[in-house]
């Protein structure tokens, strides 16, 4: 891997892996639903003007079927259950959680009728997938936050759901589009959520709040993405996909380290066999078929998820 190569994939490491923590932060003050609307709405703030410059928008918008139910299955829902479970779960605990998206897409390509040939090697990386989750659930978080745990869950198969949706159905949209405009219409479908539940802020918060804020929309969601672009025209859509074992090792630094979070003995046995089982359960046989559902500029949706945390 080149020097820039190696500089983008762990600037993407840390941008995708640190979202858990200011969403911890941001949380403490703000109801979740408030927190993906600003999250959502600078974050689309920033990408829409690229956007609309590389005439991408009037194309994404005419496909809108497919882009209001990969909207929803990415942003809306997950951000908002990820939200509200960090309200209770630690941030690294959740981030952990979220490395089994990879064990979820198989799950979602068998039911969308494409089904992937497992090897032994891919069946045994479910079977240690399914061991990691159970020794957080059951081990780390020992029973006491089952509805965060469900909360996640959501948010894994949203996570998978998203990227198989872009694959069946708009493989060929441009990708900057593709996240400006969902980013967009999360935040639009958020203004008159919050505002019924009563989820705006009565005074102004925190600096740390507002800063996690910034943070999550800048860094993690608008320069993240970008960052993920240049990745794969530097390394390729293949090699990117790594960047998904990266990510949890952060989300667990950044929780002990910065939130002062308990590192248990748990923790660290459903880490490795989490992540062992997401890598042999995503390991092929053979090489990917060029021009088989890429979006242009982005990985293969079957590949990797485009908006991690």
């Amino acid at each position: 891997m080149s020097r820039r190569g190696l500089i983008l994939f762990a600037a993407l490491g840390v941008a995708w892996g640190i979202p858990y923590l200011f969403i911890k932060v941001a949380v403490g003050e703000l109801e979740p639903a408030m927190v993906v609307l600003a999250r959502s709405a600078l974050a689309a703030l920033l990408l829409l003007p690229l956007a609309f410059f590389r005439r991408e928008v009037g194309v994404v918008v005419r496909r809108w079927k497919p882009m209001l139910a990969y909207t929803v299955a990415e942003l809306i829902l997950p951000w908002y259950f990820l939200s509200s479970a960090e309200q209770r779960l630690p941030s690294s605990t959740a981030g952990l959680l979220l490395a089994a998206v990879p064990l979820a897409g198989v799950a979602i390509a068998f039911l969308m009728g494409r089904p992937e040939r497992l090897t032994g090697v891919n069946w045994l990386g479910i079977l240690f997938g399914m061991l990691g989750v159970a020794a957080l659930v059951g081990l780390d978080v020992a029973g006491s936050d089952l509805v965060a745990v469900a909360q996640i869950a959501v948010v894994v198969v949203g996570y998978a759901l998203g990227p198989a949706i872009l694959s069946r159905w708009m493989p060929d949209l441009p990708g900057v589009g593709v996240v400006a405009v969902s980013l967009a219409a999360t935040a639009v479908v958020y203004v008159p959520f919050v505002a019924v539940t009563g989820g705006w802020p009565t005074e102004v918060p925190s600096p740390a709040v507002i800063w996690s804020i910034v943070v999550l929309a800048v860094v993690c969601s608008a320069l993240a993405f970008l960052l993920m672009v240049g990745l794969i025209a530097e390394i390729g859509p293949v090699k990117s996909t790594a960047i998904t074992y990266v990510n949890p090792a952060v989300a667990v630094a950044a929780g002990v380290l910065v939130l002062g979070e308990r590192l248990t003995v748990w923790t660290v046995v459903g880490f490795v066999l989490v992540l062992l089982g997401s890598y042999l359960v995503t390991r092929r046989r053979r090489d990917p078929v060029p021009g088989s559902g890429s979006l242009p500029g982005v990985a293969d949706p079957a590949e990797t998820r485009s908006s991690p945390g």
